[in-house]
């Protein structure tokens, strides 16, 4: 799945808005996103235009975890 949040400055305090896209509709998420960008390099009232993802199908979970305990990590020195 794919978010656009932006915020908009038109009122105060400004307004937090998003858009969901399907997990298969990275093309439009990423058109719309550029359509935010150009609106605020034109100096409509947004800002903070960002893209999120998370991917559905992930085979663990998300973030950082402790490694397995079988794992035995050795650094290389040349």
């Amino acid at each position: 799945m794919f978010v656009v949040y932006w915020l908009e400055e038109g009122s105060s305090p400004a307004t937090a808005r998003f858009e969901r896209f399907a997990d298969d509709a990275m093309t439009e998420a990423l058109a719309f996103t550029e359509t935010l960008r150009k609106q605020q390099a034109a100096g409509d009232d947004v800002s903070f235009v960002t893209l999120c993802s998370e991917n559905p199908r992930s085979v663990g979970r998300a973030g950082a975890a402790d490694p397995p305990a079988d794992y035995a990590w050795k650094k290389r020195r040349p």
